[in-house]
């Protein structure tokens, strides 16, 4: 049988061989240039989402604090409330108006402290009426700097901390005026009494308008110390902005809590004609809600130990836990000062300064417990709807107020990555804090028996005739102090909507009656605008707070 032969592939030519190689090396060089290519393309997509991240929200990183390190989606509904809200401390302003956004609203008290020699034309009016109260107002400008410092990032991604920031300094421009002298403090401007007894649109004010102030002789250790709260907090919230005016803020607040200190005594006793209106119970709430906001500005550590291991038992207030309001501040000092448990802000603290800090902190856990509903230490000072109701005056600032905490306490336990809250027996989770915020906002906005938002320019329904002076009088109207009081008589509702407007809202048995008369219900106050925008900037979305105020 003749052999097989094992077939050989014919040899390629020398020349071929080449070709083929350099051919295959070329292809090779491409691919691989694609792939390069490709991979920078993803990483560039990468690298802009994360800094767009970044911009936004610097604090989500894992590494600067422990806690969810990505926002989630912003909640329409709160961010388009959260902008009706700011409007009225536009509505509130006092003084030469600059931008004005508010069509039916003029300049307005000018002359405001030229009986004393001093601009005083700034502020805000508190309420419906025309006289700037210093002590809610301050109160005001203290809860405006912590709602920005813990929740201005969020405030940013809905376009509103420039307004956050604006409307906090046309309230410190008053305050920063308004003290003089070390040991002088002007905490009123308008004759309350002369103000009550006319109803007419600020812009025509004739009447003289004294400014009242306390001093060594007639000590208001109560305002003094809000006042610089609300200067120490509004530092921390300039010191990168403007460091120049920070430190104006922060050398006023030292000034101010030592002579709130030194000369003790309640401002409402110096100023009796007050009394009927921001009547002060006591002023050592204040002293250490300020020495607080001291103490995160200067880091002062005689601060510290003042509010702990000197004042703690004194004015800490270690009983049943109390209601945040412009008149107590224990409930705000005691979630405050829980922020530095939680977030571990206690770099050369005392053992003895330490056990007071936990006491505060208790203290603030207490609060939470009686708010959620199924504690069993869960108050009963609830609608049946389930509004915490305290007080048929004003009774949203109550709600509001407890509300705000409750977010900030949530926020505190989710960015330490604390688990479990403990009440008698009963956990709850930084989850169950926020349902009760949200439930607590949604009332307010509009899901409520009335079916109405208690927010003025929110939703379809919402007051009409509120108890405001300026919103409810024509703007062309000549009308003068008494003749001023046809438009509060009037059927017809108010001819300026006083947009961001919060009233009083509902009674215990969730009724409103929409009547300008009814100052109870009807009256908005710019506290509990400054509470609500606190409560629903924390609601914008879910997110780690910042570790510091630094």
């Amino acid at each position: 049988m003749e052999a097989i032969k094992k077939l050989k592939p014919p040899k390629t030519p020398p020349k071929e061989v080449e070709a083929i190689t350099k051919n295959v090396e070329v292809k090779k060089n491409e691919f691989w240039g694609w792939c390069v290519l490709a991979s920078f393309l993803a990483l560039l997509v990468i690298s802009c989402g994360v800094y767009t991240l970044v911009k936004l929200f610097p604090n989500f990183l894992p590494h600067n604090k422990p806690g969810p390190n990505r926002p989630g989606p912003i909640a329409r509904n709160y961010a388009d409330a959260l902008g009706i809200a700011f409007q009225f401390f536009d509505v509130q302003r006092s003084g030469k108006l600059v931008n004005n956004r508010i069509s039916w609203r003029g300049d307005s008290a000018l002359r405001d402290g030229s009986d004393r020699n001093l601009d005083l034309s700034k502020g805000l009016y508190d309420a419906g009426d025309n006289v700037k109260f210093g002590f809610p107002m301050a109160f005001t400008a203290t809860l405006l700097s912590w709602a920005i410092l813990e929740y201005g990032e969020r405030m940013a991604a809905v376009e509103q901390l420039g307004q956050a920031q604006d409307s906090l300094k046309w309230i410190t421009d008053f305050l920063i005026n308004a003290h003089p002298s070390p040991n002088e403090l002007y905490v009123q401007v308008g004759d309350p009494d002369l103000d009550h007894e006319c109803w007419e649109r600020p812009e025509g004010m004739s009447e003289r308008r004294p400014a009242a102030q306390v001093n060594a002789s007639f000590p208001g250790s109560d305002v003094a110390a809000e006042v610089a709260a609300a200067m120490a907090s509004a530092s921390l919230v300039f010191k990168k902005i403007d460091p120049d005016y920070s430190f104006t803020l922060r050398t006023n607040a030292e000034e101010l809590f030592a002579f709130a200190d030194l000369y003790r005594g309640a401002y409402s006793v110096s100023i009796p004609q007050v009394k009927k209106f921001y009547n002060s119970t006591g002023y050592g709430d204040e002293l250490l809600w300020a020495a607080s906001w001291l103490y995160y500005a200067t880091r002062d550590p005689s601060y510290l130990k003042y509010l702990t291991v000197i004042n703690g038992d004194v004015f800490g207030n270690w009983g049943d836990p109390s209601w945040f309001s412009w008149d107590d501040k224990h409930a705000g000092t005691q979630v405050l000062l829980a922020r530095m448990n939680f977030l571990g802000e206690k770099d050369g603290i005392s053992p003895d300064e330490n056990a007071k800090l936990q006491m505060y902190t208790r203290m603030a856990q207490a609060t939470m417990c009686t708010l959620l509903p199924g504690s069993p230490s869960a108050t009963s000072s609830r609608t049946a709807g389930g509004l915490i109701w305290v007080s048929e005056w004003n009774a949203l600032q109550y709600s509001l107020a407890a509300t705000f905490l409750a977010v900030l306490y949530s926020d505190y336990m989710a960015t330490s990555q604390v688990q479990t809250l403990f009440c008698d027996g009963t956990t709850f989770s930084s989850k169950d804090l926020r349902h009760f915020a949200i439930t607590q906002a949604d009332y307010v906005l509009g899901k409520n028996p009335m079916e109405m938002s208690y927010l003025v320019g929110y939703g379809m329904d919402y007051p009409r005739y509120i108890h405001h002076r300026g919103s409810s009088i024509p703007v062309d109207s000549r009308t003068n102090c008494r003749e001023g009081f046809k438009w509060y008589d009037s059927p017809d509702p108010n001819p300026n909507i006083p947009t961001g407007a919060v009233v009083g809202g509902p009674f215990m048995n969730e009724t409103y009656v929409d009547n300008r008369t009814n100052h109870r219900q009807a009256e908005p106050t710019t506290y509990n605008s400054a509470f609500i925008v606190g409560l629903l900037s924390g609601l914008l979305t879910t997110a780690s707070v910042p570790q510091s105020f630094g």
